[in-house]
């Protein structure tokens, strides 16, 4: 899937901000996995893993940036196994 959008802070857009790398997870349990993963090579919390509602009902997502400060997003859309 490919978006295009305004960044969600309404901020201007620079790098790190304003363009999001997302990929999708089978199961909530991967989505922490890559969050922690992520963070223990270097990466920073944008975005504690959980469900975000403002989305739908069954996203479960985490963010974070990587070192270069590029910013991702692991989600998943299906109910809890």
């Amino acid at each position: 899937m490919f978006v295009i959008g305004k960044p969600f802070d309404e901020q201007p857009h620079d790098a790190g901000n304003g363009q999001m790398v997302a990929l999708f997870a089978g199961n909530r349990v991967l989505v922490d996995n890559a969050y922690k993963t992520a963070l223990a090579h270097g990466g920073t919390s944008n975005g504690l893993p959980g469900l975000r509602p403002q989305y739908h009902e069954n996203y479960y997502g985490a963010y974070f940036r990587d070192p270069d400060e590029n910013k991702l997003c692991v989600a998943c859309h299906l109910p809890q196994d």
